[in-house]
């Protein structure tokens, strides 16, 4: 259930029966024919679909991350670390005075990688707390999925293109399109200029598009492993 749907009494009378509940992240950035906030849309619905059965709630998705890479593409909106460790600690004290316990932090960009070392200090500040960090497109299971369908599965290309990260005005070149994949070390060191140069439309090589029924396999490998994470083991706390 998402926490819009909810009122104050009804997280009051939720946390007094289960103290779990899920906090997406994401950022909005250059995906290149797909929206540029696929990540927000990718993370947030993985989650929901995820704690549907369970009733856990699930906050707002946090749609901006760490993409400075990125920032010559326009419409890309980038944090700086310091800022996106502040909110996202904000956050979770925030979640914990509400009687929250046990914090999934589900992340849909590679780019936010410093929340996961943010949540392992946070359970220092807040030791009743139980946080965990997961990236639901390589978690284990749907990773060996993405790898099992094409090694190339990667940013902006057949790996981000579901039916609801899609733009009707904006298709594809092809659906079979394939692009050489860039020279990630080169890239991790050029200013976001030449970022832009070198990967032209933003897709990290390989196809732009598969079939839905291979989408919908690694979509629901991952909404599995998100449940499977709300589900536990969690650790026990007093």
């Amino acid at each position: 259930m998402r926490i819009s749907e909810m009122n104050w009494k009804d997280v009051e009378a939720q946390v007094a029966r289960d103290d779990r509940c899920i906090l997406p992240i994401g950022s909005t950035e250059q995906h290149a024919q797909l929206s540029l906030c696929v990540d927000v849309i990718l993370s947030e619905r993985v989650s929901v679909e995820a704690a549907e059965p369970l009733g856990v709630p699930v906050f707002p998705v946090i749609p901006y991350g760490l993409a400075p890479y990125f920032s010559s593409y326009p419409g890309t909106v980038t944090l700086r670390v310091e800022t996106l460790l502040a909110v996202v600690r904000d956050v979770v004290a925030s979640l914990e005075r509400s009687g929250f316990r046990r914090i999934l932090i589900v992340n849909g960009h590679g780019g936010n990688a410093p929340v996961g070392a943010l949540a392992s200090e946070l359970m220092m500040d807040l030791p009743h707390c139980a946080i965990k960090f997961h990236n639901w497109w390589n978690a284990p299971k749907t990773a060996a999925k993405v790898q099992a369908i094409d090694p190339a599965g990667s940013h902006a290309n057949w790996m981000e293109n579901f039916p609801w990260t899609r733009l009707a005005h904006a298709a594809a070149p092809r659906p079979d399109t394939f692009d050489p994949m860039p020279d990630m070390v080169a890239m991790k060191a050029c200013p976001p200029a030449q970022t832009k140069q070198m990967l032209g439309d933003g897709a990290f090589g390989g196809e732009y598009q598969k079939d839905d029924a291979i989408m919908q396999a690694v979509w629901e490998e991952g909404v599995r492993e998100v449940r499977a994470a709300l589900e536990g083991p969690w650790p026990a706390l007093s």
